[in-house]
């Protein structure tokens, strides 16, 4: 069968992580794999430090989307891929990847990925997790100090600067897209039981089709 592949977004520090994982214990580790949008942040090892950090990461141009789009298209047919490792603390891709084989479900993660129309093709199943800004403010802080080693005053300039602006200008108009919205981020418990009850329906008759 190929597989089903359902994009998670909003805004960052929405509670998308919190969605994935539920859907991950609820599916079943072993019929899914995840990929991260984030994962595909261009290269730029010809740039040095400063000049990466001045960067505006979260402009839909910081991504290989193309790249993605290749790698969802060779899972889709059963091929396996090679996807790109990023250090978010040095700002470039490591040399080593994360070897991803087909699974029964693909699940995509990003906050930009209905932003980008040939990607968004792709997906069977759109998701966005929505949430209120300053939630999402503070769990980027949280986020950025603690795993990719920035400081606060680093982490609000580039909220100011970048993020704010990228999510209303790109983030927030995307949300037309999604299948279903979830309010109140990854904590809803209706929106969980609803999304179950989506995935369960296309995985059953993706099944029956099989079957026939």
């Amino acid at each position: 069968m190929k597989p089903i592949i359902i994009g998670v977004a909003g805004g960052s520090g929405s509670g998308k992580t919190t969605v994935i994982n539920h859907i991950v214990s609820t599916i079943g580790e072993e019929n899914l794999v995840c990929i991260q949008h984030d994962s595909y942040y261009r290269n730029l090892k010809h740039l040095t430090f400063e000049e990466r950090s001045r960067q505006n990461f979260d402009h839909p141009s910081s991504l290989e989307t193309e790249l993605m789009i290749r790698h969802l298209k060779a899972l889709k047919e059963g091929y396996q891929v090679e996807v790109p490792i990023y250090d978010f603390t040095k700002h470039i891709r490591k040399d080593e990847s994360t070897l991803i084989e087909p699974k029964k479900i693909i699940l995509v993660d990003g906050i930009l990925i209905f932003s980008e129309k040939d990607l968004r093709k792709l997906l069977d199943i759109k998701l966005f997790v929505d949430t209120d800004d300053d939630i999402r403010l503070l769990r980027r802080i949280r986020r950025d100090i603690l795993e990719r080693e920035r400081s606060l005053e680093n982490v609000l300039n580039q909220y100011e600067k970048y993020v704010r602006p990228m999510h209303l200008e790109f983030v927030e108009p995307s949300k037309r897209y999604a299948d279903i919205i979830i309010p109140r981020g990854g904590e809803n418990k209706v929106a969980r039981d609803m999304i179950n009850a989506v995935i369960q329906e296309r995985l059953n008759k993706v099944t029956a089709k099989d079957q026939e």
